[in-house]
C-alpha cells in the first residue's frame, strides 16, 4: 500500500543576483574590469558615463501602467532571476570621473621572437656535421626544456631515436654528440644534472687557482659542497679558508638554470593595480577606493525612447509585446547591476576600513611587531557581514601604503600567548625571528633550538617545532645551509 507523508526542512538558497554579487566583491581591480568589459558587450541596455537627460523611470513606470488587461505586461509575469541564470548576467564598462583618456593604460608591444629551441638549431647551423649526426643533435635540442636541461637519460633518447628517426645508434655516440650541443650559448646548456652544468660553466671560463678548485669540488665533492661541509672540504683539499672562499664565489657567480637567461623565454609580468590606498594626513589615516572600481553607469537612452514608442503605440501587436518583454528584462537586470555595483563598493570599502582602523598602529608606524593578531571573524563581526565576504574582499587584493603595496591577507594572523599573558601575532614573532637569524653569527649559525631558547628569552615561549614551522613559512633553511665561512 501506498504511503504519503509531509516533511518538513530549512534551507537557504542564494538569489543568482548574491552570487554574482559575491562573485564580483572577490574580483581585484583589473578583474573586475575585464569582467565589465566583457559583461556590457552583451547587455546593450547598458552605458558607461553620465546621463544627459533621465527620463528612464517615468517611461519605464507609465509603459507597464496601461491598464488595459489584454495589452498590459505585468512585472510578476517576468521572472528576472531566470534572466540572471549563470549563462547570461549583465556587466558593464567602468568609467570614473577621475579617470580621463590620458589615463588609459596603453598595451606595450612585444617582439614576436625566435623560441630557445630554435635559438639552438640557428647556433647549431654553424657547426660541421653529417647528415646522421645532425638528426641526433636536433632531437638533443628538442629535449632541451625551458630552464637549458635536458632530463631525460640517454637510453631513452637512444630508444626514441630508433622508434621516431628510424636512427640506430648507441649511447657514447650521443654522448659525444651531446658535447657538440653542450658548446652551444647560453654556456651550461644541454647539462643534466646541476653539477654537470656548472662544471660546463666553469670549463669556459679562463682556468684561474679558484676555478680549477671550484671545478674539482663540483666533480668529485659536490655533496659535500651542497651540504656545506667545509671543514671536510679543507682537509681533504690541504686548502685555507680564503682559498676555499674564492672557489665558492666563483661557483655563486654560475647560472643554475641557463635556459632563463634567454630573452625569448621572458614572460609578461602581470602588474598589480592596488584596490585601496592608505595615506596618512595629519597624524590621521584616509582610506580611498581605486576609482576604477566605481564606473558610472545608466541605461541607454535608446532603451528608454523604444518603452516610449510603445506607450505611444496605438495598435500594439504581438510582435511589439515580446519586444517590449525582452527590453523590460534588459532594463531590470541593467538596474540590478547597477545597484550591485554601488553594493560592492560599500563593501570593499566598509571591510577595508575596518581593517585599517583595527591595524592603526601598523599602518601609522609601518612597525610590523605592531601588527595585532587578527582573523577573517574579528573583521566580519565589527561590520555584521559573514566571515565568507571578508575572505572574499581580502582575497587577491592590494592596498598601497605608505611602506609599499601590500596584500591584504597578510594582514590576518593567529594569536598566541607571550610570557605576560598578552595576545601577540604570529607575524610579531616571524619578523622578531626573522631579525635574530638576520644577526646570527654566519660561521656558527643558530638551530632551531637556539632560536627557541633566544625567543623564550625575549618573552615568546614556543617550542622547537614552531619554529622550524615559522622558519620554513619564512623561505629560511636550516643552520647547517646558512653556514659561511
Amino acid at each position: 500500500m501506498l504511503k504519503q507523508h509531509l516533511q518538513f526542512k530549512l534551507s537557504q538558497k542564494l538569489s543568482p543576483q548574491q552570487i554574482q554579487l559575491m562573485k564580483l566583491i572577490q574580483l581585484p581591480t583589473q578583474a573586475f574590469e575585464q569582467r565589465l568589459k566583457q559583461e556590457l558587450e552583451e547587455n546593450p541596455a547598458l552605458e558607461s558615463g553620465k546621463e544627459q537627460n533621465e527620463t528612464l523611470d517615468d517611461a519605464y513606470d507609465d509603459t507597464f501602467d496601461d491598464t488595459t488587461d489584454s495589452e498590459s505586461i505585468a512585472a510578476e509575469d517576468i521572472n528576472i532571476d531566470d534572466y540572471l541564470s549563470d549563462d547570461e548576467i549583465p556587466d558593464y564598462r567602468t568609467q570614473t570621473s577621475n579617470y580621463s583618456a590620458d589615463d588609459d593604460e596603453k598595451s606595450v608591444p612585444y617582439a614576436a621572437g625566435i623560441s630557445f629551441n630554435q635559438y639552438l638549431i640557428n647556433q647549431l647551423n654553424t657547426v660541421y656535421l653529417t647528415d646522421e649526426q645532425w638528426a641526433i643533435a636536433e632531437f638533443l635540442v628538442g629535449s632541451v626544456d625551458e630552464s637549458g636541461y635536458i632530463r631525460r637519460p640517454l637510453t631513452d633518447v637512444m630508444d626514441d631515436l630508433a622508434f621516431t628517426q628510424n636512427i640506430y645508434t648507441d649511447e657514447s655516440t650521443i654522448e659525444s654528440i651531446l658535447k657538440v650541443v653542450q658548446e652551444l650559448d647560453p654556456p651550461g646548456v644541454a647539462a643534466r644534472s646541476l653539477d654537470e652544468c656548472l662544471v660546463i660553466q666553469l670549463e669556459r671560463k679562463q682556468p684561474t687557482d679558484s676555478i680549477v678548485l671550484a671545478i674539482e669540488i663540483i666533480k668529485k665533492s659536490f655533496e659535500q659542497f651542497t651540504k656545506k661541509h667545509y671543514s671536510k672540504l679543507l682537509s681533504k683539499y690541504d686548502i685555507t679558508e680564503d682559498q676555499l672562499k674564492e672557489a665558492i664565489l666563483e661557483i655563486e657567480k654560475l647560472n643554475p638554470k641557463p635556459g632563463g637567461s634567454y630573452a625569448g623565454n621572458t614572460r609578461m609580468i602581470e602588474h598589480v593595480v592596488p584596490d585601496f590606498s592608505i595615506k596618512i594626513l595629519d597624524g590621521e589615516l584616509e582610506l580611498t577606493l581605486n576609482g576604477r572600481n566605481a564606473p558610472e553607469l545608466h541605461v541607454s537612452k535608446d532603451y528608454s525612447n523604444m518603452l516610449k514608442g510603445y506607450k505611444d503605440s496605438t495598435k500594439k501587436s504581438k510582435s511589439q509585446k515580446d519586444t517590449v518583454l525582452f527590453i523590460k528584462q534588459k532594463l531590470d537586470a541593467a538596474k540590478w547591476f547597477i545597484d550591485a555595483i554601488k553594493q560592492r563598493q560599500q563593501t570593499l570599502f566598509i571591510t577595508m576600513n575596518s581593517i585599517m582602523n583595527y591595524q592603526k598602529e601598523y599602518f601609522l608606524t609601518g612597525d610590523e611587531r605592531k601588527l595585532r593578531p587578527m582573523i577573517l571573524k574579528d573583521i566580519a563581526d565589527e561590520i555584521q557581514m559573514d566571515v565568507s565576504t571578508v575572505s572574499r574582499v581580502a582575497n587577491s587584493k592590494y592596498v598601497d601604503t605608505p611602506y609599499g603595496t601590500k596584500l591584504i591577507k597578510e594582514f590576518f594572523s593567529e594569536s598566541m600567548k607571550n610570557d605576560q599573558g598578552e595576545d601577540v601575532s604570529t607575524r610579531e614573532i616571524k619578523k622578531i625571528l626573522e631579525t635574530v637569524i638576520g644577526e646570527e653569527e654566519k660561521k656558527k649559525p643558530l638551530t632551531d633550538d637556539k632560536l627557541a631558547k633566544m625567543l623564550k628569552e625575549k618573552g615568546y615561549p614556543i617550542a622547537r617545532r614552531t619554529v622550524a614551522k615559522y622558519r620554513e613559512q619564512l623561505g629560511i633553511p636550516v643552520a647547517r645551509l646558512r653556514k659561511q665561512i
